[in-house]
């Protein structure tokens, strides 16, 4: 099925399959900023964002190790601690989140630094009133479409500030060339024979996926939680070692014993020591009582470059996973009726 383009298209409505073949053209994206300040005035930065408004931020996490707090905010209030010292950055792809827009009321009360990231709607309107700098994403169908425009956004926005180095950005732009040739080896037009993404889609259709990683890439196995579920339609958790082996490890080891799940490692040569002795020792333990985990070897040289190579792959496994419960990726029908209900 997944080697029938006439099936694939039939059911990717939106060719969501072609805007993930695109992740590696939105890390040659340009924001231009000037300076906006410097590192003597920030003693802390928030980032408040919502599903795939956040995913930049947590993608920060994993790749840089900053020497400033940094918090990411997903709901309606920010901690007490902001001042006129922390900077937030309030991001919302559409401009009308309600959660990232009541964050936005506190940090103007507590007289914060504020930049606004987004596609327009009421974040733009409330920067330009405000005088707040805002930061334009360019435009794409679904924020977890745009994952890694949201990503180098934020990190120009750090720089902007003096918090991070501008060759960080250099170093994006450069990771594209690598990204855009790994992507060539999972695109649909590969035969599953030779398509690792579309072998695993085929080893979860009907199950629930259950993505474990290190600390380190904690963002990108939320980012595979966030597309199994509005791409795939899926249902699917996350887990994070070492984390994982002081309770949920525990909770693998009872009934029932016919477990309805998949569970895949996202492993990184980048991970602690005993991080990776973690994941053999657990499978093992475990084996019998869980379903054997499909281990993904993330692909990369250096820290950023398994970071997009691991959110991107999930991407297409994910999208493959949709074609395969014959759902369209694109559509998320019912958080449109949830932002309507409430």
């Amino acid at each position: 099925m997944l080697d029938d383009s006439n099936f694939i298209n039939k059911t990717d409505k939106s060719d969501a399959l072609g805007l993930a073949s695109l992740n590696a053209e939105q890390l040659k994206y340009e924001y231009n900023l000037t300076i906006l300040g410097s590192r003597s005035e920030v003693d802390n930065i928030v980032v408040s964002g919502m599903g795939g408004s956040a995913l930049g931020a947590l993608f920060i996490k994993s790749w840089l190790d900053l020497d400033i707090p940094f918090e990411i905010v997903r709901d309606y209030s920010l901690p007490s601690y902001v001042n006129e010292r922390t900077l937030v950055i309030v991001s919302s792809f559409s401009g009308n989140t309600e959660e990232t827009l009541s964050c936005l009321d506190r940090a103007e009360q507590n007289n914060a630094k504020v930049v606004c990231v987004a596609g327009g709607g009421q974040l733009e309107e409330r920067a330009s009133s405000a005088g707040h700098t805002f930061v334009k994403l360019p435009e794409c169908p679904q924020p977890r479409f745009a994952a890694f425009y949201s990503f180098k956004a934020m990190v120009a926005i750090l720089v902007a500030f003096g918090v991070v180095d501008g060759g960080k950005l250099t170093e994006i732009t450069e990771t594209s060339s690598f990204l855009s040739d790994e992507i060539k080896k999972i695109t649909q037009d590969v035969p599953t024979a030779q398509n690792p993404a579309k072998q695993l889609a085929q080893e979860i259709i009907g199950k629930s996926p259950v993505i474990y990683a290190g600390s380190l890439m904690a963002g990108p196995a939320y980012k595979w939680k966030i597309s199994f579920n509005e791409n795939a339609k899926n249902v699917a958790w996350y887990g994070v070692y070492p984390e994982f082996n002081h309770n949920e490890f525990i909770g693998w080891s009872s009934h029932p014993k016919d477990k309805p799940y998949v569970v895949i490692d996202l492993r990184s040569s980048f991970d602690h020591e005993q991080v990776k002795k973690r994941f053999e020792i657990s499978d093992r333990l475990l084996s019998g009582q869980r379903p054997k985990a499909n281990v993904v070897e993330i692909v990369g040289s250096s820290r950023l470059q398994q970071l997009v190579w691991a959110v991107t792959f999930g991407d297409f496994v994910s999208l493959y996973v949709a074609i395969l419960n014959e759902v369209d990726p694109s559509p998320v029908a019912l958080v449109e009726q949830m932002k309507k209900e409430l």
